[in-house]
């Protein structure tokens, strides 16, 4: 398994804007080989800004490279719409990518969980 994570720091006045891109955007995601889910978390507000990341989990590290190559993945990151006055982030989004070397997962009530490995 692998994730793929990229990190944004949000202007706090852009937060809405943001938030509305990627929920209006194509994620070009679902069907493509190994793909299993993806979340786009709100995190810690700062002073400068609103730490927002989003996190794609691919069956594994193969996969994940396979779709930065494809045409789904350059349809995808297209540059969205935005307003013409300030930026929506500070900087450009932070890639962070994890290959999983322990997975537990929830379990129904009363049972032990068990790692994957």
């Amino acid at each position: 398994m692998f994730i793929a994570m990229n990190r944004f720091r949000v202007m706090p006045d852009r937060t809405a804007e943001f938030e509305t891109i990627w929920l209006e955007r194509e994620s070009h995601l679902t069907g493509l080989p190994g793909f299993v889910e993806f979340h786009m978390l709100r995190g810690p507000v700062r002073e400068d800004h609103v730490l927002y990341a989003s996190h794609t989990v691919w069956a594994s590290k193969a996969d994940f490279e396979a779709w930065t190559r494809s045409d789904a993945f350059r349809a995808a990151h297209s540059r969205p719409k935005t307003s013409e006055r300030e930026p929506t982030y500070l900087g450009g989004p932070q890639f962070e990518g994890f290959e999983v070397f322990q997975h537990i997962t929830g379990t129904s009530a009363g049972e032990a969980g068990s790692p994957d490995r």
